[in-house]
């Protein structure tokens, strides 16, 4: 709603605003992107206007709709899944990954899969059993010693800590 209203207060209409994307029904000037670039600033959000930067946003953002807001089983494996996205190739889409986020995409992947996985522990709603295979993973222990690897507690500690140690998505 801030993106629309933010496009609509500088006299552009979206057409269609979806996660890292908007789509415009004419072409905004230069003036204009500026112009955008400082409004969505103000609000938190950043304008991501060159090729590469738009392609990783596009990685990211399957990725986190797959692992976060999807609760259907993906038949295939991520590299699969991102190659048929993208329709590039996933040899090159990894590289430009690595290359400009420090981490790769397998990487990524699996701290997604771990902020998932401590939401779900928060809920309290699921077995770790439940969890481990709605998540992918073949059995409790493998995702049990991923999950220690990436926060340094098992999941059974991280359930007992009071505090909230979730990260927002952003900032994984």
């Amino acid at each position: 709603m801030v993106v629309q209203q933010v496009f609509e207060n500088l006299g552009y209409s979206p057409v269609r605003i979806s996660l890292g994307n908007v789509e415009t029904k004419d072409a905004i000037p230069e003036a204009g992107v500026d112009q955008l670039r400082k409004s969505l600033e103000q609000y938190g959000f950043a304008l991501i206007d060159d090729t590469k930067s738009r392609i990783i946003e596009k990685i990211k953002n399957i990725i986190i709709q797959t692992v976060h807001h999807s609760d259907e089983e993906l038949k295939i494996n991520y590299s699969e899944y991102i190659e048929t996205q993208l329709n590039r190739d996933y040899a090159y889409l990894s590289s430009l990954f690595s290359e400009i986020e420090g981490i790769t995409i397998e990487k990524y992947i699996i701290l997604q899969k771990i902020e998932r996985v401590k939401e779900l522990l928060v809920y309290d709603e699921l077995t770790l059993s439940e969890i481990a295979y709605k998540m992918g993973y073949s059995n409790v222990a493998y995702l049990s010693g991923q999950f220690k690897k990436v926060t340094g507690l098992t999941p059974s500690h991280f359930k007992q800590v009071k505090e909230n140690k979730r990260k927002p998505l952003d900032e994984v």
